[in-house]
């Protein structure tokens, strides 16, 4: 018998396209796990509303646009199942079993739920929808049983909180029903923002978006920060910290020119309108083919939105399969 495969289970919240921050910190991963991993992708619809509840319609619009983001990308639908969260009723069980796992007091000292609800500006007023988001997670991470989850090491406090729950629940059912799961952190977590900001952000418009026209991009690049202590062509300037250069090492394949480069940037004699021609060149050689895609697929929006179909359609049969192991263990399995 063939070894099973690692399974993965990752996915975004469809709040508005991706961008190019979305592809360095997942999407290029995800491209180069399919091929190795039973890989699963949740369109996370529902945890989109935790904080999206009163506009419905941006979720419901946005599912579509993410998945065309997908497909541009690479991921493909015969290798990587992609599905909607909502769609999954499995998952809403999980994560009524598994409240009773888990303290409030945990919730409330989760890291990055405190980090969150400090960003969010809820206050005292938090949903608590948005409270118990951890153990919704581990609804979606252990109804695949999956191995490997790929996040920021910002969220690794997430990770370490499904497994709590996974081990809690095998300990006190006595069933080996679920799977500990391991954080995939990427080499490169994130973007910087167009502006400097920490963080490439929907919410701060500081994006280059996936679909963006070529014209969209420049545009974006030729605003972008760089050095601020770089104000005349001759001043040397500095390459870490620098948004520019952090988007070169990502996107730019001439690794041996971008030394040479770099080098020349830090003695000086190097002006940052010629360090953005280069980036823009490097972004182009990238977007383009993933931009003619996407436009290909969006001719015929059925199409994509059967593809999300079929895959969700599998994830509920992956999903149902774990309930039904966990009703057993549980005692649950009244007529089965």
């Amino acid at each position: 018998m063939s070894a099973r495969k690692k399974v993965v289970l990752t996915g975004d919240r469809p709040t508005g396209p991706l961008h190019l921050g979305h592809y360095v910190g997942s999407l290029k991963n995800r491209v180069e796990l399919q091929n190795s991993c039973d890989q699963f992708v949740m369109i996370a619809d529902v945890q989109a509303l935790t904080d999206n509840y009163e506009q419905p319609e941006k979720v419901r619009e946005n599912v579509l646009q993410v998945a065309l983001d997908y497909l541009a990308v690479g991921i493909d639908p015969a290798k990587t199942t992609i599905f909607i969260q909502s769609l999954i009723p499995a998952l809403f069980e999980l994560t009524v079993y598994y409240l009773n796992l888990v303290t409030w007091n945990r919730l409330k000292h989760n890291p990055t739920v405190k980090q969150e609800i400090v960003q969010k500006g809820y206050g005292e007023s938090v949903p608590a929808g948005f409270m118990v988001y951890p153990v919704s997670q581990a609804a979606d991470i252990s109804a695949f049983k999956a191995d490997l989850v790929p996040v920021g090491e910002d969220q690794l406090p997430m990770i370490e909180q499904t497994n709590e729950i996974v081990r809690n629940f095998n300990r006190i059912y006595k069933a080996e029903v679920l799977v500990e799961c391991q954080a995939l952190i990427p080499k490169l977590a994130r973007l910087p923002g167009t502006d400097g900001k920490a963080k490439m952000s929907k919410s701060l418009g500081n994006c280059i978006y996936l679909g963006d026209s070529a014209d969209a991009v420049t545009k974006k690049v030729k605003g972008m920060y760089t050095d601020p202590g770089h104000l005349r062509v001759e001043d040397p300037g500095k390459v870490e910290g620098n948004p520019v250069f952090t988007y070169l090492d990502a996107f730019d394949m001439d690794l041996a020119g971008l030394e040479e480069m770099k080098a020349h940037y830090m003695r000086g004699g190097l002006g940052d309108s010629i360090v953005k021609k280069r980036l823009l060149e490097a972004l182009e050689a990238f977007l383009e083919p993933v931009r003619k895609k996407r436009e290909e697929y969006a001719k015929d929006p059925a199409q994509v939105m059967q593809i999300v179909k079929k895959g969700t359609e599998r994830a509920n049969a992956v999903a149902n399969e774990t309930l039904l192991g966990v009703r057993k263990a549980m005692r649950l399995d009244y007529y089965m």
